[in-house]
């Protein structure tokens, strides 16, 4: 999976089988999801503009939509594990009725598969993860009338979860993302915390378990490869590219194995960032190939 940021709009491309309850929603095999800022007197017809945005991309069909009147700079993106979950999130006061104009738009993606049933019963594990942060918030609605999830998990891999509850490994994950994202999408939205680029939230282990905001201005640790380098990547979207080459699989603290690639400086070289920017879904063997003419 690739995701960026492009004319306000939030892509995630891969192979993806997927569940939404967006615009013309459903289940289906997707090569791109959307999640797309509209004006807020926004009156168009829903489908047709994702259409007519998704067309202009060079995507047909084979994709799934949603659409918000929240800016993507608000976006909060946050990995736990092997999933990922996208949060844009706008209501306007904790006593505004649930009529008002509100949207909450969570996407789900997860790198292990899941059967379609799994698919399903994780929107209900992320509404219930909504309805429990906006509760503790003080807000007095489980969610707003224009909210939609969209759940997808790689189309290509072994389909290991049958049940996507807040006992397993992918619902527990997606609940506690949803817990965390949720009041941090809301704090943006309304200007409580300042970004200015979407916001990035991974669930670390070292030195006890928590959340972390890696922020690339101020960074404690850099340059942690080389003088000059670039960070923008530094939560490298091509993990895990299993290219032993860049890094090796390792033994991980809680038991099974992961992608280690604390070496690799690929996307650190600044031409090859540059490039990576341009180019979000250039592949791993074009990356390469760019750094052996630099």
């Amino acid at each position: 999976m690739r995701y960026f940021v492009r004319d306000d709009t939030l892509f995630l491309r891969g192979r993806f089988r997927a569940a939404s309850t967006g615009v013309h929603g459903g289940i289906a095999d997707v090569t791109t999801i959307l999640n797309h800022t509209v004006p807020h007197d926004f009156e168009d017809e829903p489908g047709r503009h994702l259409e007519l945005l998704a067309a202009r991309h060079g995507v047909f069909r084979d994709y799934f939509g949603l659409m918000t009147a929240v800016r993507m700079h608000h976006l909060c993106v946050l990995q736990y594990d092997f999933v990922t979950v996208f949060i844009t999130a706008g209501v306007t006061n904790p006593t505004a009725p649930p009529t008002a104009p509100h949207t909450i738009n969570i996407i789900i993606h997860s790198r292990e598969g899941m059967v379609d049933s799994a698919l399903l019963e994780t929107i209900v594990t992320v509404t219930g993860a909504k309805a429990q942060a906006l509760h503790d918030l003080g807000y007095d609605f489980p969610g707003t009338t224009t909210d939609a999830v969209v759940v997808a998990c790689e189309r290509d891999a072994p389909r290991v979860y049958t049940y996507a509850g807040t006992l397993t490994g992918v619902g527990s994950r997606v609940h506690a993302a949803v817990l965390r994202g949720l009041p941090e999408a809301l704090a943006r939205q309304q200007g409580k915390i300042q970004r200015s680029e979407p916001s990035f939230f991974i669930y670390s282990r070292y030195g006890g378990e928590h959340w972390v905001e890696w922020q690339m201005e101020n960074c404690p640790y850099y340059p942690c490869h080389f003088p000059g380098q670039r960070c923008d990547y530094c939560y490298c979207p091509c993990y895990p590219c299993a290219d032993e080459e860049l890094g090796e699989w390792v033994d991980s603290s809680n038991g099974g194995r992961i992608w280690g690639c604390a070496d690799c400086t690929l996307l650190h070289v600044p031409q090859i960032a540059d490039y990576m920017k341009r180019n979000p879904e250039a592949a791993l063997a074009e990356l390469k190939r760019l750094r052996e003419r630099l």
